[in-house]
């Protein structure tokens, strides 16, 4: 068995907003390496200007984008020790239905 292992990543999250569009940069500090993700929203001259929605879209769209980067550094690793799926594998997508069987 092993020891257990407590860690604290920290994600610092940072939101501007310009002439109607907002831009969210999300930053993982994980000690040892750190990580962004970006993510944008922008007003329709047509529609009200809600702040908060803006800053909850372009923070929503970067914490997807750090998400999904930090999934492929985990596949990477994997891959570098050996353990990333066969190479014959078809990876299933990230959204919507798998694909049909052949």
């Amino acid at each position: 068995m092993t020891a257990a292992r407590t860690h604290a990543w920290t994600v610092g999250l940072y939101l501007t907003e310009e002439d109607g569009t907002t831009r969210a940069r999300a930053v993982l500090d994980t000690g040892t390496a750190t990580l962004t993700g970006r993510g944008t929203a922008h007003c329709s001259p047509l529609d009200i200007d809600i702040p908060d929605i803006g800053d909850e879209l372009a923070a929503g769209r970067a914490m997807r984008d750090l998400s999904g980067r930090l999934m492929r550094a985990a596949d990477r690793d994997l891959e570098a020790v050996g353990a990333g799926p066969p190479p014959h594998a078809v990876q299933a997508p990230l959204f919507g239905w798998p694909p049909e069987p052949c």
